[in-house]
């Protein structure tokens, strides 16, 4: 038995409850440490970089997902481990303002926290979904997920935008706290009895870990795709650490109107999303080829038109270019990752979790390095130029050169036989 609509959206509630708690700590945690604390940025850009590195062991985990079983109890206490490291990291910004030395162990244990369970809970989670959705359904539980990640996200960070101002520290946590322990409560809702229904758990196997992933590293297309994750993922996320400084410090906007400016983005990347579903699903529009790369391309003028924006200061019309970033950063997103949950299936059988483990660890080390990279960036261009709205125009301008490079190897790693998304599943 597979998947059900239903069910495939009661999954994608999960990916929303992952969205939720991981967008406060990149963007609103990483905002008070650079602005109200006045901590350098590449002080959460390491934290954040900690916890992308942590799911290096992502490949691990859907290993286990294809050869033990029991996805449900890796959701679920993923789940737990991250809503755990979710409210730390915020108890940390308090505590960092009275002890530095207190507040950097509690951030480095809590954002340890977090990439294990973002590890354990997403991975098991996109193998539940890869193996037990029919495969004519597989690209549209692929978008209905994500964009129910998206909205979750975009939902989140405008919804405690909002909430957050007059700030205060008493106040974050009380918001950060309901939003952890609900999404806990619905993951648990979420995934209940839906593994022992369709019957998707495999049969355990013996096989190491190492002869797993190397069957799996020397297939081809397995390996390319996931050169190319790697690249494109450090293009989508230079920018995460530092949009919501650069408002701050160059547009003046307060802690509420930056994290809604985190949610206005997001927005955009669900209007992407929906847009490329629509246009690409329902009315057979383009290829997966052309998507990526309109994607990419449009990114990189959007970070263009940011950069440009920041001679302009206070009053410029930051809002609306960040929402069309998100848009194209959306189309591309999209496009990629249904080749990925076609790419699932291919190959040696049984292996779909650790296909979406291995691609998943490349995106959060890309996620790492490229934020990191960016923040890093940003502190040494503020002490070398002296001008904030230059120090970070040059680093976006730097990501939009990623995102033009991102496009080029597109066309030469997604296959023409996936191109159309009609096609993406095989036997289809």
């Amino acid at each position: 038995m597979t998947l059900s609509w239903v069910s495939i959206i009661r999954l994608g509630l999960v990916q929303m409850c992952l969205g939720a708690i991981v967008v406060l700590t990149t963007s609103t945690l990483n905002r008070l440490m650079v602005v109200e604390l006045a901590l350098p940025a590449v002080l959460p850009g390491l934290l954040v970089a900690l916890h992308y590195g942590i799911q290096i062991s992502r490949p691990q985990w859907g290993f286990l997902s294809d050869t033990g079983g029991h996805r449900t109890r890796w959701i679920v206490g993923g789940m737990i481990i991250l809503a755990l490291g979710g409210l730390g990291a915020t108890l940390s910004i308090p505590v960092l303002a009275e002890s530095f030395t207190l507040g950097l162990i509690l951030s480095i244990l809590s954002y340890a926290l977090i990439g294990l369970g973002v590890g354990a809970s997403g991975t098991s989670l996109l193998a539940l979904l890869a193996t037990a959705t029919a495969p004519r359904r597989r690209a549209a539980a692929a978008t209905i997920t994500w964009l129910m990640m998206i909205a979750g996200i975009a939902v989140t960070a405008g919804v405690v935008g909002g909430l957050l101002d007059p700030y205060s520290h008493a106040l974050l946590v009380q918001i950060v706290g309901v939003v952890a322990l609900g999404a806990v409560a619905l993951t648990i809702f979420a995934v209940w009895g839906i593994e022992a229904k369709v019957g998707a758990r495999p049969e355990p196997e013996t096989m190491p870990f190492r002869q797993g992933i190397a069957e799996i590293w020397h297939e081809p297309k397995t390996r390319n795709f996931t050169i190319f994750v790697f690249l494109s993922m450090t293009a989508y996320f230079m920018q995460e650490l530092i949009l919501e400084p650069y408002a701050g410090l160059v547009f003046a906007f307060t802690p509420g109107q930056s994290t809604s400016l985190s949610g206005a983005q997001n927005g955009g990347v669900f209007i992407g999303m929906l847009t490329v579903g629509i246009a690409a699903t329902g009315f057979k529009i383009g290829s997966l080829r052309n998507w990526v790369v309109a994607g990419c391309l449009g990114s990189a003028v959007s970070l263009g038109v940011i950069a440009g924006l920041g001679a302009i200061g206070p009053g410029a019309p930051l809002v609306p270019a960040v929402v069309a970033l998100g848009a194209f950063n959306g189309i591309f997103a999209v496009a990629a990752i249904g080749s990925m949950m076609a790419l699932a299936g291919q190959g040696k059988s049984s292996r779909e979790g650790t296909r979406m483990g291995l691609w998943g660890a490349a995106q959060a080390v890309a996620a790492g390095f490229g934020g990191l990279v960016g923040a890093g960036a940003v502190d040494a261009l503020r002490a070398a130029i002296g001008s904030d709205a230059a120090a970070f125009g040059t680093v976006f301008l730097a990501e939009a050169a990623l995102f033009i490079a991102a496009a080029g190897m597109a066309a030469m790693v997604i296959e023409r036989r996936y191109e159309h998304t009609h096609q993406l599943v095989p036997g289809e």
